[in-house]
């Protein structure tokens, strides 16, 4: 059975390296979003009682937008999985450990256009 591969990665700098890590090992039609988690969603959208009345365009600028990348693929049945997380954890560290990401595999009961030749 195919399966979706998907993988929210923390640190966005890593993303070029893990598509080249997924396609090295036979991950083919990988997409990449830009995407942020909830802990951000909420800092971003609580109101704050500290800001000046007049802020400094300087302070302004320094505000830092924190964003993840979701990647993702479907695999053909028979895909090597383990190959993909391991050549992903050669650049993230173990994913289990803190600000690395999440990466999770999902069945896919139907899918199209697995099977195009290049």
């Amino acid at each position: 059975m195919p399966e979706l591969v998907i993988m929210v990665l923390d640190d966005p700098q890593q993303s070029d390296q893990v598509l080249e890590a997924w396609v090295s090992v036979g991950a083919r039609g990988v997409t990449l979003l830009d995407s942020a988690g909830l802990a951000h969603h909420l800092a971003r959208h609580t109101t704050r009682d500290d800001l000046p009345l007049m802020p400094s365009l300087s302070s302004l600028l320094r505000l830092r937008e924190e964003h993840h990348r979701t990647i993702f693929t479907v695999v053909p049945d028979g895909f090597d999985v383990d190959a993909l997380v391991a050549a992903t954890e050669r650049i993230t560290g173990d994913l289990d450990e803190h600000n690395t990401g999440v990466l999770f595999v999902l069945p896919v009961s139907r899918a199209w256009g697995l099977n195009r030749q290049d």
